[in-house]
């Protein structure tokens, strides 16, 4: 059994109300914040949380990064009324549904939504048509070329999520540099990282997480997976009817993005650096569109003498990948962190041989 089954082993066993937490204390957890729960509690610590960081910080703004997954959702839905904004970066990459999803929940709670893209396109990406712009490289090589695989993760993280944030924040909050360090604002990105959700969340998320002029908050990094299944139960539609449009079927339902039904994930960046074995394929049965443009951009790549034309496939050495960044839930981590290729082993989503494939170095 891998770690992260092994801390959450007794989800299972606990009832609505009843309290609950995580065997083991987070190495980033704060000085008694490692205690039993139940789901009320952990709402109140979760605007604690939120609390703290806006006493603590000159903020003037705070927005709800909504990736269209079911974590990000409960931050949403918890938190009406406390954000100023959604944003959602729409990658180019990802199914148009979840974004559509994200737009219509904004619609329907009354929140302004900024949809965020990125400079340069994925498409551009692969074919390395994005020439450096600085260092050695720069004016003569691309940033990268080919579909990406474990090392090319941190350079898509940083294109294609990473740097319409970081836009976004310049555009907000203008230019600072003259301005002294005490009078500079800064704006709070809310996140749905837990401690719970695996085995790198755990070593390394924080309640608060301060970067400059942002600060990255997560309210329900204490939060465990049964807290999330409780939460779920207590405030989604189970009625026996034809549900509204993304479950809203009453005013306070907590909305449901049908693409994480079919594909377990929100799909909103399908950048294919940590695709598992089939993944297109399960892509291609519920959104052959998606597939298909994918597909196309393999064609256009082959045909360009692009090395790495595949989606998929492993494009430079697994060793040089690094943790990539905030938003990615479900991307493997560093090498010897590989708790998501760990998880598809354990539960026979691959062989043993395959897992072998995916952990040893490239050649």
């Amino acid at each position: 059994m891998s770690s992260r089954n092994r801390r959450t082993a007794n989800a299972a066993d606990m009832f609505p109300g009843m309290p609950d937490l995580l065997p083991k204390a987070p190495p980033k957890a704060e000085d008694g914040e490692h205690v039993a729960r139940t789901l009320d509690e952990a709402i109140g610590r979760s605007n604690e949380i939120l609390d703290v960081a806006l006493a603590a910080h000159p903020i003037v703004g705070t927005y709800w990064l909504s990736s269209g997954g079911n974590d990000s959702a409960i931050v949403g839905h918890l938190l009406r009324g406390r954000y100023d904004a959604v944003l959602h970066v729409n990658t180019g990459t990802g199914i148009p549904a979840t974004t559509q999803y994200v737009t219509d929940v904004a619609a329907a709670w009354g929140d302004t939504l900024h949809e965020l893209h990125p400079k340069n396109r994925y498409e551009d990406l692969v074919l390395g048509k994005v020439i450096a712009g600085s260092g050695p490289n720069a004016g003569w090589r691309p940033i990268w070329k080919g579909f990406p695989g474990p090392a090319g993760h941190k350079v898509m993280y940083r294109q294609l999520k990473n740097e319409p944030l970081m836009r976004f924040r310049r555009e907000t909050l203008g230019d600072q540099t003259r301005l002294p360090r005490a009078d500079r604002k800064k704006i709070v990105y809310l996140g749905g990282m837990r401690w719970g959700e695996s085995e790198k969340r755990f070593r390394n998320a924080e309640a608060i997480d301060p970067d400059g002029s942002i600060v990255w908050v997560s309210p329900l990094v204490h939060w465990t997976d049964a807290h999330m299944r409780e939460y779920r139960a207590r405030h989604r539609c189970q009625q026996d009817h034809e549900h509204a449009e993304h479950r809203l079927c009453f005013d306070g339902a907590l909305p449901l993005n049908e693409v994480t039904e079919h594909i377990h994930m929100s799909g909103e960046c399908l950048c294919g650096a940590y695709a598992k074995p089939g993944e297109l394929d399960e892509i291609e049965f519920f959104y052959p569109e998606v597939a298909a443009r994918l597909k196309a951009l393999e064609v256009e790549a082959e045909q360009a003498g692009v090395k790495y034309c595949r989606w998929g496939q492993r494009n430079g050495d697994s060793e040089a990948a690094v943790p990539a960044g905030r938003l990615c839930s479900s991307c493997v981590a560093i090498p010897g962190q590989d708790d998501l290729i760990d998880q598809w082993r354990d539960t026979g989503l691959i062989t043993p041989e395959q897992h072998a494939a995916f952990t040893r170095p490239a050649a």
